[in-house]
């Protein structure tokens, strides 16, 4: 059988920036960590209607898991499957620990840091390109974040799991907008605290 693929884009995303882009029915999109633990915020959207979007509480509850891996099924609330993991080389991604803000910065880290850059300000600006506002904003993926729940139900956010060239392929079932954040954290070990470009191929 042939499994030669052809790239059909490939970008590279630089360090706190926001990137988006169509990835059509049965192409793949590998998102690469170039540099390691450097994480990538991520929001799903029907390409034919943006209110068919990426529910962390239908992925959930699916898969029984709080966390994404190969064999993930990414979901709409309807339970429509978006996208699909079908490779992993990191294995273990988090759904709950959503974006960072302005706002949560603030009461996290201090006022004396109200002025950074934060992911909800990227998926707004990459929004505004496909006539998205922040009303459809919703609770995100973040590829190669590093999660672990505490037996007392706490979170943390702890160094990363991936490095250097490390990459998690998704099959886009239906056309599907995506969103990233390539997040521009740098309070908390989610990036090393020292965030780093990413790299967004597709292939058909």
């Amino acid at each position: 059988m042939n499994t030669t693929r052809t790239v059909v884009l490939d970008e590279t995303v630089p360090a706190e920036a926001p990137w988006s882009a169509v990835v059509h029915a049965g192409d793949q999109l590998d998102i690469i960590d170039l540099h390691g633990n450097q994480a990538v915020d991520c929001l799903l959207y029907s390409a034919d209607d943006h209110t068919a979007r990426y529910s962390a509480q239908a992925t959930i509850a699916a898969q029984r898991n709080i966390f994404l891996t190969t064999g993930s099924v990414l979901r709409t609330e309807a339970g429509t499957p978006l996208m699909t993991v079908v490779a992993d080389e990191v294995g273990n991604h988090d759904t709950i620990a959503g974006a960072c803000s302005q706002e949560s910065n603030t009461l996290r880290y201090g006022h004396h840091i109200r002025h950074q850059h934060a992911c909800v300000e990227n998926f707004l600006t990459a929004a505004l390109a496909w006539g998205l506002g922040k009303r459809d904003l919703v609770s995100n993926i973040n590829w190669f974040m590093n999660v672990p729940v505490e037996p007392d139900g706490t979170l943390g956010i702890v160094d990363g799991l991936s490095a250097p060239g490390k990459k998690i392929t998704l099959r886009a079932e239906i056309d599907t907008l995506v969103l990233v954040s390539n997040c521009p954290q740098i309070n908390n070990p989610c990036n090393g605290f020292d965030p780093t470009p990413v790299r967004m191929v597709v292939t058909r």
